[in-house]
């Protein structure tokens, strides 16, 4: 396993990437609109996604700026099968806490299939399932 990205709701989302290139030196890797479900998403780093954790800048449409409280989204993580890491979680709540919040499942607009739990303090984990499909 390894942390993918860690992904932040930004008012203006040109001026989040100039900032993260600009003052950071990231790189944009990639971006996406989905105009169905009202938003963008753009992917900056310092290098290749396949290699090293990334930021996702994430712009829902006709919101400019967001309370501290809410700026923070999830951090996420590569597992072979996102069901069997639920089950795990749930089997492990006993030892450490936490609790899966959404099942394993298509994301909405796409096909990659994630799920989420919630650590003991209530930060959300994203879990992307990241094998071929059989």
């Amino acid at each position: 396993m390894r942390i993918l990205h860690t992904m932040l709701r930004v008012g203006d989302l040109q001026r989040a990437i100039d900032f993260y290139t600009g003052v950071f030196g990231m790189k944009l890797l990639r971006k996406s609109d989905n105009p169905e479900y009202k938003y963008t998403l753009a992917f900056v780093g310092f290098g290749d996604e396949a290699s090293g954790a990334v930021l996702e800048l994430t712009y829902n449409y006709g919101v400019d700026k967001y309370e501290m409280g809410t700026a923070f989204g999830h951090v996420a993580i590569a597992v072979d099968s996102a069901a069997a890491a639920c089950d795990a979680v749930r089997a492990l709540t006993p030892k450490f806490g936490g609790r899966v919040t959404r099942e394993a499942g298509p994301v909405k607009g796409g096909k990659t299939v994630i799920a989420f739990v919630e650590d003991p303090d209530g930060y959300k984990i994203e879990l992307i399932e990241t094998r071929a499909a059989s």
